[in-house]
């Protein structure tokens, strides 16, 4: 697993991207990074989204360092140091109680980093949380950590501790002042709902406006509906979503997603001055759906956003290709038709004329650039082949990669 040359330890890990249907927005500790409410997410295939991270230890390492999709990044940063500084803090706990004789001189040891995503990062597809999922999982088998990492992920980005597993997962927002009990766990595992789709959207691969730590905290500082909505309204939604997804009823799941999306996004319009990640393309997305739905008189499609325009939409396996056709004709491809569509085949079918006069929408050419079809899917793994490795036996990146 950890492959060694002398005292050097080198590990590759891949962790997945999670999509919340309950959004998590807004802390009550921003060192901690603890949460104002409770969230729940779902953890997408990575065969199609994944962040892949190596790290090594040597003795000949003279300071920490970290690249990132390639460049060398501020090893600095307050949260890369938190995820850090407690992984080493775990480590050396673990050693202090005597299960660890593993771990001699290596927790001295400078460290080294790399980490690439095989999607956009910080376009609003959830790359932090990735990251720092991976970042915390390889780290922990870098120094012999073991049990729950939500703490370690946390430092770095909230919702990165929901990426620790797969399936459908929990934000525990706990109730202690040093967070203990702030935690993610698994509602039910990847297999759970094989007929689940997800589809992303994407609108813009550019970098947000505002960052989601700034945003939070300007929208804790002002906004009444979000407290309103973090006190009274998540804790029911939490339990309700918990039912749809073990009873897989997808017509309330898709209701409840969407109303929640919608509502964060309230509350981000209510911030002040206000916030808003959406764009035209978004809110013709919204539409879109609705029509969709309307036509077939019942829910088939959800869409859910975060803190940026592009829409995840989740639906079954029988509605997909249909609904990707719904896209098509309202966004024709400006000119990669055949690049629209990434990961998970789709059969192309032809619309129905009644369902192309229900959309009723005049289309966009080009507004939305691609689609990546994905699915539910596991959570971190380790990679046991070395070649797969980002860093080379100098502790550096691999050039050919």
């Amino acid at each position: 697993m950890a492959s060694e040359k002398s005292q050097d330890i080198v590990v590759t890990c891949t962790a997945p991207v999670n999509i919340a249907v309950i959004k998590y927005w807004g802390k009550r500790d921003e060192a901690l990074i603890l949460p104002i409410n409770s969230s729940l997410s779902v953890t997408l295939h990575q065969d199609q989204l994944k962040t892949i991270t190596t790290a090594t230890i040597s003795k000949d390492f003279t300071e920490d360092r970290i690249w990132l999709n390639g460049r060398e990044e501020d090893v600095g940063q307050p949260r890369l140091q938190a995820c850090l500084r407690e992984i080493r803090r775990l480590a050396r706990k673990r050693r202090s109680t005597g299960d660890g004789d593993a771990l001699p001189l290596s927790l001295n040891y400078k460290v080294h980093v790399a980490s690439e995503n095989n999607f956009p990062t910080a376009a609003g597809l959830a790359s932090s949380a990735a990251g720092y999922a991976c970042l915390a999982y390889t780290l922990a088998r870098v120094y012999g950590v073991e049990g729950d990492l939500s703490e370690v992920a946390r430092q770095g980005s909230g919702s990165a501790c929901r990426s620790l597993y797969g399936g459908f997962v929990e934000w525990q927002m706990g109730e202690q002042a040093d967070g203990k009990d702030s935690i993610a766990r698994q509602i039910a595992p990847e297999w759970h709902w094989p007929q689940l789709r997800v589809l992303i959207l994407v609108v813009s691969a550019e970098k947000k406006q505002m960052g989601s730590t700034v945003g939070m905290q300007t929208s804790v500082e002002t906004s009444t509906l979000l407290k309103f909505r973090a006190e009274s309204i998540v804790p029911e939604r939490m339990k309700e979503m918990t039912r749809c997804i073990q009873e897989r009823d997808f017509q309330a799941f898709a209701q409840l997603t969407m109303k929640d999306s919608n509502q964060f996004h309230a509350t981000c319009l209510d911030t002040f001055p206000p916030i808003s990640y959406l764009n035209d393309t978004s809110r013709r997305i919204i539409q879109l759906v609705h029509c969709f739905n309307t036509h077939h008189g019942r829910t088939k499609v959800a869409y859910t956003f975060d803190a940026g325009p592009n829409a995840v939409i989740f639906t079954l396996d029988d509605t997909v290709a249909e609904f990707v056709a719904a896209v098509r004709h309202s966004f024709p491809p400006a000119t990669n038709g055949d690049k629209f569509l990434k990961g998970l085949p789709v059969t192309p079918v032809l619309l129905s004329d009644e369902l192309k006069a229900a959309l009723a929408i005049e289309p966009s050419p080009g507004a939305v650039q691609y689609i990546i079809a994905t699915q539910v899917g596991p959570g971190p793994q380790v990679l046991d082949n070395s070649n797969a490795h980002l860093l080379g036996p100098d502790g550096l990146p691999q050039q050919d990669s």
